[in-house]
């Protein structure tokens, strides 16, 4: 009995010991990979569901969007909807505006995170960050995309010149405005040629709408 109760004395440092490795290590494994995390892909890198709430409880980890966590010790986003919005939906391309904004090329403030998603693709149910879906052709799509590195976490987008020219593809939702303004900062200031804007615009068969207005900035 006696032998018993020291045991099991012993037992209760010994699996505090065990909590505290999975969470030092739950720690190293968000520091491995940028310090920004899913839950999908916490749990299937071996961090246990307890020791990951634990961590949001005792503010190791801030949530950045349902479902998306990072370290509270690194510096802060500087660009949490972009990069919450690459981690909510990998397959999606940001576009448009919001790929404007990223190349900086436009006035236009962003107050939603514009994507491009395969047709017949459903549209994702997110809390945050606002999200506004275009829906494009597979080779279309597949044209002019980008990976960029932010905040540690890899984002999909499309390269400037492609993004004029999308910008004129949709122009009737955008307005012809945001497109021609991007269009003139892209050469003027971004050093973009008019061929390389060309190259996209033809099969976006938008190339006759972009040429008046390629030859007034020249």
């Amino acid at each position: 009995m006696w032998d018993r109760k020291v045991d099991t004395c012993w037992q209760v440092p010994y699996f505090l010991s065990m909590a505290e490795d999975r969470y030092n290590r739950a720690q190293e494994v968000f520091r491995q990979h940028g310090g920004t995390l899913r839950t999908g892909n916490a749990l299937a890198l071996g961090i246990h569901p307890r020791t990951l709430y634990r961590m949001r409880n005792d503010r190791v980890l801030v949530q950045i969007s349902r479902g998306v966590f990072r370290l509270a010790s690194l510096p802060g986003l500087s660009h949490p909807d972009l990069v919450a919005a690459a981690l909510r939906v990998p397959r999606g391309v940001v576009c448009l505006v919001s790929a404007l904004a990223y190349h900086d090329v436009t006035s236009e403030v962003p107050h939603e995170v514009q994507i491009a998603l395969p047709r017949k693709t459903k549209a994702p149910k997110i809390d945050y960050p606002p999200l506004r879906v275009f829906w494009f052709s597979d080779a279309v799509l597949s044209e002019g995309v980008e990976i960029v590195m932010l905040d540690g976490v890899e984002v999909r987008i499309f390269n400037l010149p492609k993004t004029v020219v999308d910008c004129f593809r949709f122009r009737n939702k955008l307005g012809l405005d945001v497109a021609v303004e991007a269009l003139s900062q892209a050469i003027k200031r971004k050093g973009v040629q008019p061929a390389e804007v060309l190259r996209y615009a033809r099969p976006c068969r938008v190339e006759r709408v972009i040429l008046p207005y390629l030859e007034a900035i020249q």
